[in-house]
């Protein structure tokens, strides 16, 4: 079992960046993947980007593409949020997989991320 939590929310004009990190309460297994979702009211769950540890893959949706970086170290996952748009206000959740599998097993509570126009 892997505890994760979330920091680096906030709110943010339409331009600018956060740096949103998940901390791990043990190490991250390379045999797992990791992804940062996000909801917005009224929206459906929408994976945002992910990251397989053992392979260094990773995948991003289209809306994010060419604007938001994922990326880990030891314990922590990052996701690194440039050019923001109000369409980006949302919760952001991380997830990790369990070894060797693809479903998300494991989730932390969420920070809320608002940018204004």
């Amino acid at each position: 079992q892997v505890q994760l939590v979330e920091s680096g929310g906030g709110s943010v004009q339409a331009g600018g960046s956060l740096r949103l990190s998940c901390a791990a309460s043990r190490y991250i297994d390379s045999n797992v993947c990791m992804a940062w979702f996000r909801q917005a009211p009224g929206k459906e769950r929408e994976e945002v980007a992910h990251i397989c540890i053992g392979y260094g893959s990773t995948s991003y949706a289209d809306s994010v593409k060419g604007r938001f970086t994922i990326s880990r170290a030891e314990r922590t996952l990052y996701l690194q949020m440039n050019s923001l748009k109000p369409e980006d206000t949302a919760m952001y959740r991380c997830a990790s997989s369990g070894p060797f599998s693809n479903r998300y097993d494991y989730w932390g509570q969420g920070t809320q991320v608002t940018v204004s126009s």
